[in-house]
């Protein structure tokens, strides 16, 4: 006799395929394109909440700004360069119909002599508006984007960008914001950085700089130096000795209560390689805490292996190791002017700014805590 079916046999379970995630609407999107000095990174994303979700992403290295430290111009390679680059994000905005976004150059265009026929060239070539915007804004932005990641016990925080060809350093003093409060406070730097007006606890900054050094045009300076750990040695000194100028440099800082967040690539790079990532997970390095003790130990570990040994590490790379220990200059030089106990490490930066100041400015961001 033969068996009888059982009942369902044959039936989908649900969960075998899941249903597609509905497409977003493009009235809901925002766009946020970054062109620094070495890479061009694009974010398509919708505001989901008090934070955004991703929806399409894009990122390449295009060094826009090499050869300008000697020349003082874009180089029509560069600019050639940066114009595929730009093409790729077109197509992707118009497959998303984004209405809403910003593209914004930075420290290249603001020193290169030929940047205004460089965005006539763009726009002519991609149909894109790039807009030059300012240290201050930049600055500004990368803070904001690093919101979530502030303590409520952080009374005194420094937000440090490292970038292609500058970095910017912002000291905010939070001791007067109610601890709960903090985080929302940087978020509400979108306006400006003074907010004498405001009727909420604001965030005070002390004092903010944009030093015109970065890892291409750090790296440049020292070009000519052969030995590796020499060129490291006088890149960092030679970063520290910008820092004069800077309010809190010369004032000692208490630990307690003290927070620094850095964002770039090189941060995230050494975070990396201290986790022994093989493939990188922005999950797990994104609002990472790393001792100075610790990232000594990458950077040392980095110099004992020399220009090839981090050609072929996993985790910095072909591209990257001409630019990491220009990068990891300036963060060693930093870590000595503040020694701290904990550095936050922030997967985020100017695009994220630039998501975070357009969805605040239209209110559609939930106000929540973060």
């Amino acid at each position: 006799m033969a068996p009888k079916r059982p009942k369902g046999a044959g039936a989908f379970l649900s969960t075998v395929e899941p249903p597609a995630p509905p497409k977003p609407d493009p009235a809901d999107l925002y766009a946020a394109l970054d062109l620094g000095t070495n890479s061009c990174r694009m974010l398509i994303a919708q505001p989901k909440g008090n934070q955004f979700h991703v929806v399409d992403s894009f990122s390449k290295s295009v060094r826009l700004g090499a050869g300008l430290e000697g020349s003082g111009r874009l180089s029509r390679a560069s600019m050639a360069r940066t114009v595929q680059a730009l093409r790729i994000c077109r197509r992707k905005l118009e497959k998303h119909k984004v209405r809403r976004m910003r593209l914004v150059a930075t420290e290249a265009c603001r020193r290169a002599r030929n940047a205004r026929e460089f965005i006539a060239y763009v726009k002519r070539e991609t149909g894109l508006s790039l807009e030059i915007i300012e240290p201050e804004e930049e600055a500004r932005l990368a803070v904001i984007s690093c919101a979530s990641l502030v303590s409520v016990k952080t009374e005194q925080l420094l937000v440090v960008d490292i970038g292609g060809g500058s970095t910017e350093l912002v000291w905010i003093d939070l001791s007067s914001v109610p601890p709960v409060e903090r985080p929302r406070a940087i978020m509400r730097l979108h306006t400006g950085f003074h907010q004498a007006d405001s009727p909420f606890p604001c965030a005070k900054v002390v004092d903010w700089i944009s030093v015109p050094l970065g890892v291409a045009t750090l790296r440049d300076q020292f070009d000519d130096v052969t030995d590796d750990a020499a060129r490291f040695a006088l890149m960092s000194c030679f970063f520290e000795e910008r820092l004069s100028d800077f309010a809190p440099y010369e004032a000692e800082q208490k630990r307690e209560g003290f927070q620094i967040i850095s964002t770039s690539g090189t941060v995230t790079t050494v975070a990396a390689s201290h986790l022994g990532l093989r493939r990188y997970d922005r999950n797990k390095v994104d609002g990472l805490r790393m001792t100075s003790d610790q990232i000594d130990r990458v950077i040392r570990r980095y110099l004992a292996m020399g220009p090839s040994g981090r050609r072929s590490d996993p985790r910095i790379g072909r591209d990257r190791q001409a630019l990491i220990m220009s990068g990891a200059a300036i963060l060693q030089a930093l870590l000595r002017v503040w020694p701290t106990d904990r550095l936050s490490v922030a997967d985020r930066g100017l695009r994220e700014g630039l998501l975070y100041a357009q969805m605040s400015a239209d209110g559609v961001l939930e106000d929540g805590l973060f």
